[in-house]
């Protein structure tokens, strides 16, 4: 038996966020402000976070589960690490998803971040292959909830559209947008860390979004 291996990489750097367009479930983190909301009709005002959140974004998969770590401070992010869970093909199933389990958990004690982010379910015409990533992202969510993180849940195209601009983008763009936005030296591998990534910087982009449309507001 092969005992999973936890690959990471790590550099810090800053960028300005770029705007994603819908919003999920997860309440924000964070500190908050007040800033007047100039869409609205009705004079009011809007609290936007403003305080350091620590995101953890998950891209789960039987094989290689995906992770990497950004901060985000008002309307700013700065990466912190990124790496994968890798399972050997030779290990029993049920010791592959305690491993991606035991993965998740010790990259949560390590950074111990404020919410994590992760794509959806959706359909695939492999049919095997959907099941063995639904099952991954079974044991990554029952972390999740363990460690009493919110989840932010986003779809894949709706990740991609954040990160590159267009829904149907390739993996090679989004990693090459990755590196861009978060200043990297090098893209961000192997594509499941640089999917994990997309998925926190969505989440890091819709911090004031979220908690606007869950009324987190004061009318003036």
């Amino acid at each position: 038996m092969v005992a999973e291996r936890v690959v990471s990489k790590t550099r810090r750097s800053p960028f300005s966020i770029i705007h994603c367009p819908f919003v999920q479930r997860a309440p924000p983190c964070g500190e908050w402000k007040r800033e007047t909301d100039a869409r609205s009709p009705t004079p009011c005002t809007r609290k936007a976070p403003v305080g350091s959140c620590k995101i953890l974004g998950i891209d789960p998969g039987l094989a290689s589960t995906g992770w990497g770590v950004i901060e985000a401070a008002g309307n700013r992010v700065r990466h912190v690490e990124h790496g994968t869970i890798e399972t050997g093909a030779e290990m029993p199933h049920s010791k592959r998803l305690a491993a991606i389990y035991d993965g998740v958990r010790a990259v949560i004690e390590k950074h111990k971040p404020d919410e994590a982010a992760i794509e959806t379910l959706y359909f695939a015409r492999n049919v095997t292959s959907a099941l063995t990533v639904s099952e991954a992202r079974g044991v990554v969510l029952l972390a999740l909830e363990q460690a009493g993180l919110p989840v932010f849940e986003a779809r894949p195209d709706d990740i991609k559209k954040a990160v590159v601009g267009i829904g149907r983008a390739e993996k090679a763009q989004v990693q090459e947008m990755v590196k861009i936005l978060l200043a990297l030296d090098e893209l961000p591998k192997p594509d499941h860390a640089a999917d994990a990534l997309g998925a926190a910087i969505c989440a890091a982009n819709n911090r004031g979004e979220r908690a606007y449309k869950m009324g987190v507001f004061d009318k003036g």
